[in-house]
């Protein structure tokens, strides 16, 4: 594993860590010559701008307005609804420049303005969108930074699930069930997840593995993300890798339901790395 893959490694084990600083380390795979530093000073920059308009003791919602008024008024940042699945609307650095991004991207930017604020914003993996949630004196507050941090009313909510969920489902559904906070690592999963989708489905292999091999260091445990890293091993023609992966999901998950394909992709791969030697 190389240094930056075993800092990843080091930051990601803990419980709590930097939302800001491990976004950005995603982004080194693609943009090597990345300054990490740099992006934290410039979220710095944007914090202090913020705090110059507001009281010292400007109640929580007069905070969520100057954040808002700042980041999505003065600075423009928007929503990609024009190029959505676009990879760069997943990495930090490159929704800082151009100011536009995915639901879980702008989320990390808010929360980690917000969090330079003093705001005690929490990420929100809703079904479907990312949100990002403040606790006040009256309940909670729910923010959409897609739409420029618009509150969400609880019927925004059960539409929202409506679009994802069979009906019946999300009219009954509890919302707080699926307003729970999102720690920082199942966070970061879900960055790479929208990655690794992005990848596979327009054939940049080599730019997916690098995705999976974070995605194993934050999801170790997970059976699954190591099988379909096997696979991607399999398709570029890396055997002994590949071999080694899926013999390990199977290690793992002997009565997964996919477990007999996976036992021919193995004798295919064996015979394959016999043919090497």
């Amino acid at each position: 594993m190389n240094a930056r893959l075993e800092h990843f490694a080091q930051i990601v084990s803990r419980d709590q860590f930097n939302l800001a600083e491990a976004s950005l380390m995603l982004a080194q795979d693609i943009y090597p010559d990345l300054d990490i530093s740099e992006y934290l000073s410039k979220l710095d920059g944007i914090a202090v701008a913020i705090k110059r308009r507001i009281a010292d003791d400007a109640f929580s919602e007069q905070r969520v307005l100057a954040l808002n008024y700042y980041l999505f008024n003065e600075m423009r940042f928007s929503g990609n609804l024009v190029d959505y699945y676009d990879p760069r609307n997943s990495y930090l650095n490159e929704v800082m420049e151009r100011r536009t991004g995915i639901p879980i991207t702008l989320s990390i930017l808010y929360l980690e303005v917000g969090k330079r604020l003093g705001l005690n914003l929490k990420g929100v993996s809703f079904p479907g969108h990312f949100l990002v949630k403040l606790a006040v004196k009256r309940g909670q507050l729910v923010l959409d930074p897609f739409t420029g941090g618009e509150a969400q009313s609880e019927s925004d909510l059960r539409q929202r699930l409506a679009q994802v969920l069979p009906s019946e489902k999300a009219e009954q559904a509890q919302l707080d069930q699926y307003l729970e906070p999102a720690t920082p690592r199942q966070i970061i999963a879900r960055v790479l997840r929208n990655l690794k989708n992005i990848y596979t489905q327009t054939g940049r292999l080599e730019q997916a593995l690098a995705v999976m091999h974070r995605m194993l260091l934050v999801m170790p445990e997970s059976a699954e993300e190591l099988r379909d890293r096997g696979l991607v091993y399999h398709q570029l023609e890396c055997f002994r890798p590949a071999l080694s992966d899926l013999q390990n999901y199977l290690r793992r998950r002997p009565q997964a339901p996919d477990a007999a394909q996976i036992h021919e992709k193995i004798l295919e791969l064996k015979q394959a790395a016999t043919r090497l030697n």
